[in-house]
C-alpha cells in the first residue's frame, strides 16, 4: 500500500484588516486577489464586518462563493425569489453562473462578520444557471474524536460527506481541538489547499509550523496525484479552544480575468457581462 503525501506548510500569514467607510466596517483578505494562480482553484477570500446596506443589490458572472458565517446574522436575497438569514456556523454556496443578482445584508443592527471565497468555474462552466445553497450548521455532520471534532460541510473527510454541492469538488471543514490534542486531517492528495485559524494556537504539517488566530496558511500538495489517493496534514493545538477551516479543491489550470463583480477569461467577457448587467440581461434588482 502506498504511503500517504504528508503536507506541510508551503506559506504563511496574518490577514492584515483596514477600516472602511459604513455602513461597512472592516475588511481584510485572506487570499489576496492578486495570487490567485498560486491558490487555483480558488480566487480570493475576503473577512467583513459590516451592516445593512453594504452589499445590497449587486450581480455577479463566471464563479462560485463560499460563505460561512462567523457572527451576527446574514440575510441572503436572490432576484430568484429566494430569501433566508443564516446565523453564526451556517455556510452558504452560490453558483453565479451565467448572471447572478443578489444581495447581502446585516439583520436589523447586526454587524455580520463573514469570510467569502470565491471559487473558479471551468470555462464550460459559465454559462450555467444561477443557484444558491443554504447548509445550516446543524446539518453539516461531525465526526467527533478525543479532544475534538471535524464538522464537514463539503467533500468525504472521516468518513462522511458534507452536504454542500459545489460544480467543482472542493472539500471544507471546521476543525475544534482541545489543548494538547493531535489530529491527523485527510484531504485528496491531489487538492491544492489553505487553512486559516479562528481562534486559539496552533502546529501544522511535518515542520509544526505555528499560527494563531488570524493565520492563514497554504499547503504542499501532490500536483501529478490522484483523485483517489488521500494525503495527511498533522495539526496539534496548543490552547484550550482551538478551531480552524481547512479548505481543498482541484485546480482548474485556466487563466482569468477577476475584475469588480465578475470572472471570466478576457477583459473582453469582462466588458461584456458589465454591457448585459447595464441592458438588464441579469433580471430585476434584488430587493
Amino acid at each position: 500500500m502506498a504511503q500517504s503525501f504528508k503536507r506541510d506548510v508551503k506559506d504563511q500569514w496574518y490577514v492584515k484588516y483596514d477600516e472602511v467607510g459604513f455602513p461597512s466596517i472592516q475588511k481584510g483578505w485572506i487570499l489576496p486577489v492578486n495570487r490567485w494562480k498560486d491558490f487555483d482553484p480558488f480566487i480570493l477570500m475576503a473577512e467583513d464586518w459590516f451592516k445593512r446596506g453594504t452589499f445590497s443589490d449587486h450581480p455577479h458572472r463566471g464563479f462560485q462563493t463560499v460563505t460561512y458565517v462567523v457572527d451576527g446574522r446574514l440575510e441572503h436575497i436572490d432576484n430568484a425569489g429566494g430569501r433566508d438569514i443564516l446565523e453564526p456556523g451556517d455556510v452558504q454556496y452560490m453558483n453565479a453562473g451565467w448572471a447572478a443578482r443578489h444581495a447581502e445584508e446585516g439583520v436589523e443592527d447586526d454587524i455580520a462578520h463573514t469570510l467569502q471565497l470565491w471559487l473558479n468555474l471551468p470555462k464550460h462552466l459559465r454559462k450555467t444557471e444561477a443557484s444558491y445553497q443554504n447548509v445550516y450548521s446543524e446539518d453539516a455532520p461531525v465526526v467527533e474524536f478525543d479532544g475534538g471534532s471535524v464538522k464537514v460541510f463539503s467533500g468525504e473527510i472521516a468518513g462522511v460527506k458534507g452536504p454542500l454541492n459545489s460544480l467543482v469538488p472542493i472539500t471544507l471543514a471546521e476543525i475544534a481541538l482541545s489543548e494538547g490534542t493531535e489530529y491527523v486531517h485527510k484531504l485528496p492528495e491531489n487538492h491544492n489547499a489553505f487553512l486559516y485559524v479562528l481562534s486559539g494556537d496552533l502546529d501544522f504539517g511535518e515542520s509544526q509550523v505555528n499560527l494563531k488566530k488570524h493565520g492563514v496558511a497554504t499547503l504542499t500538495f501532490n500536483e501529478d496525484g490522484n483523485d483517489g489517493n488521500t494525503s495527511e496534514l498533522k495539526i496539534k493545538s496548543n490552547s484550550r479552544r482551538s478551531k480552524l477551516l481547512v479548505y481543498s479543491g482541484k485546480p482548474i489550470k485556466e487563466e482569468i480575468v477577476p475584475y469588480g463583480p465578475f470572472v471570466m477569461s478576457t477583459m473582453d467577457e469582462i466588458r461584456q457581462a458589465f454591457r448585459d448587467f447595464q441592458q438588464g440581461k441579469f433580471g430585476p434588482p434584488a430587493i
